[in-house]
This record gives C-alpha cells, sequence and structure tokens, in this order.
C-alpha cells in the first residue's frame, strides 16, 4: 500500500483554490451572475476564467483541459514551483475562507506612467558603454543585435552596467522593465509585465515565438539571423518575463488573433528547457489552440538551459 502523506492530504483539505486565487496578485474576482453553487467562475483581466468546484478542493479551466486539486493550481497559476515549493506555499493558507470578492479594483495608470518616465530618462545604449560590454562580451549578443533593439528603443542603458528591457502595452506605453546586469536580476516595482517585443515593426509576421527572458528572445533572434535568415525576418520575438498575468495573456491573445487568418503563421514556445519552461509551453499551447493557430515547441537543446546558453555555447572562443 503507497505511504500517504498526512500533510499533503491535510492541505488538500484545508486550503481553499477560491482563497489562492484572490489573495493572488494581481487577484481573480468572483462572476457571481455566472456561478452556481457547485460551480464557482472566478475572472481575472479580460480573459483568464477558471472555475472552482468540489467545495473548493478543485478547480478547472473552461478554456483547456487542465484541472485538478489545490497543489495543481499552484503549479498551474506558477509553473516555476517544484511539489516541494508548493507545499511551502500552501502552509499558510490552510484554514483560511474566501471572501468573494466581485469588484475590480481600477488599474494603477500613475504607476505605468512612472515607468515610462523613468524609462524615458535613461540614456540609449551605445557602442562601449558599461551595458554593451556586457551584453556583447558576457551574453555574446552579436553588436549588430544590440543595435537593432536599440533602434526599436525596447533597450536602454541601466545604472551600474545593467541593461534595460521594456514591455510595452498594446498603446505603445512602457509599462514594466525587466533589469539584467553583472550583479543584478530584477526589475523595477511598481510596473505591469506585458510583453517585450522585438521585430515588433512587422504588422503581421509569419511566425510569433515568445522566450521567458528579453535576452533570451535577443539570443533566438541571433541565432536565426545567422543559420536561417529567412525565419529571422518574418519573426516576431517577444519574452514574457517569466510568468504570465492578465495583460501578457492578453497581449498573446491579440498577436494570435492578429496572425490567425493566414494559414503559413505558427506560434512557437521557445521557454527554457526545464519543468517550468514545460508547463508554460503547455499553457501557451492552450492559448493556440483555443485561437486556431498553429503551434510549435521550441525547446532549448540544452537540458535546464535557454536560449542565451545555445548562443554563448555556439560563439565559444
Amino acid at each position: 500500500m503507497p505511504h500517504r502523506d498526512p500533510e499533503i492530504e491535510h492541505l488538500r483539505d484545508q486550503v481553499n483554490c477560491a482563497v489562492l486565487l484572490e489573495r493572488a496578485v494581481p487577484p481573480w474576482r468572483l462572476d457571481r451572475r455566472e456561478s452556481t453553487p457547485n460551480a464557482l467562475k472566478y475572472r481575472r483581466g479580460r480573459s483568464e476564467i477558471l472555475i472552482i468546484s468540489h467545495k473548493g478542493k478543485g478547480w478547472w479551466d473552461p478554456q483547456s483541459e487542465k484541472k485538478g486539486d489545490v497543489f495543481n493550481l499552484v503549479q498551474y497559476l506558477e509553473p516555476s514551483l517544484n511539489f516541494g515549493s508548493v507545499r511551502k506555499f500552501l502552509r499558510p493558507f490552510a484554514g483560511l475562507s474566501p471572501s468573494f470578492p466581485t469588484t475590480q479594483k481600477p488599474p494603477k495608470k500613475s504607476q505605468n506612467h512612472s515607468i515610462a518616465e523613468r524609462w524615458a530618462k535613461r540614456p540609449s545604449i551605445r557602442q562601449g558603454t558599461a551595458a554593451w560590454q556586457y551584453l556583447t562580451t558576457v551574453r555574446r549578443l552579436p553588436p549588430h543585435m544590440v543595435d537593432g533593439a536599440h533602434v526599436e528603443d525596447v533597450l536602454r542603458e541601466g545604472p551600474y552596467g545593467s541593461a534595460w528591457f521594456a514591455h510595452r502595452d498594446h498603446t505603445n506605453l512602457v509599462t514594466h522593465v525587466e533589469i539584467r546586469g553583472p550583479a543584478f536580476k530584477g526589475s523595477l516595482k511598481g510596473g505591469a509585465k506585458c510583453l517585450f517585443r522585438f521585430h515588433s515593426h512587422k504588422i503581421v509576421p509569419k511566425r510569433f515565438v515568445l522566450t521567458e527572458a528579453p535576452i533570451d528572445a535577443l539570443s533566438l533572434a541571433s541565432i536565426e539571423s545567422a543559420t536561417a535568415s529567412h525565419l529571422f525576418g518574418n519573426t516576431l520575438y517577444a519574452a514574457t518575463g517569466g510568468g504570465m498575468g492578465p495583460a501578457t495573456i492578453g497581449a498573446i491573445q491579440d498577436i494570435l488573433f492578429t496572425i490567425k487568418d493566414n494559414p503559413d503563421t505558427i506560434f512557437c514556445s521557445a521557454t527554457d528547457a526545464n519543468p517550468a519552461g514545460d508547463r508554460y509551453a503547455e499553457r501557451q499551447q492552450d492559448i493556440a489552440t483555443n485561437i486556431g493557430v498553429r503551434f510549435e515547441r521550441l525547446r532549448p537543446p540544452i537540458e535546464k538551459g535557454d536560449w542565451n546558453d545555445i548562443l554563448k555555447q555556439n560563439t565559444k572562443g
């Protein structure tokens, strides 16, 4: 008889899936009009929907085949967490009851404009600066790729040798800034993730390639520009910055709806070669399937690696 872990059973029994949704960032809200006593419909943003069932013990996604218990829900929301991390994450939620909030807080536009203003004050990246040296020597990005990101204004010079990468919304407003440097990995506080986009001047691209980090998007673009120029020239490269919130999912959907009418188009998930990256890819495949766009998984050929690892390996010496 298989061993039963008492704590796992306790967490499954005592943690309500609705509590996790309500306390997520940003939170999910109950759609009371479309809910029943046995199926509570929660929404986040304009596109994400989850149904809570079995008195809070189960859930399912009506837009895909995803479903499960509270442990599966945490990994659905945060694919980067392994089972042990999920267990630690759930402990503080045991015994809490949902509050069933139904009103959506208005977006804090002032924060987004503050992020855009901070972006506008940063200098353009140029040859010879500390950020340029970091990207071209440590990260091995070709100078022409750094120049290209500069021309499209998705890359700027940060302090202390760091590079700033911009996420923009559908109005082209900078809503979030990711920061990478020799001694720092993070982002500006107060931003809202959308998508980092490179080659966004292509109104209707034939390929839409999505990575986790902006440096991975530029790395894959560098590889394809050197080895498959026909792919590079027809591709919109983008990055989610890791997790996919409602604004990110909405932006992905908008792009897919734009390209879906061309039968030659394809959506390629180029997330990292690890369990979290595979889970991100599964969610992206669900989005593509629901919209009717052809899907392909581009998995980096180094286990636990990403596309910058591939670029650095290809340019050794």
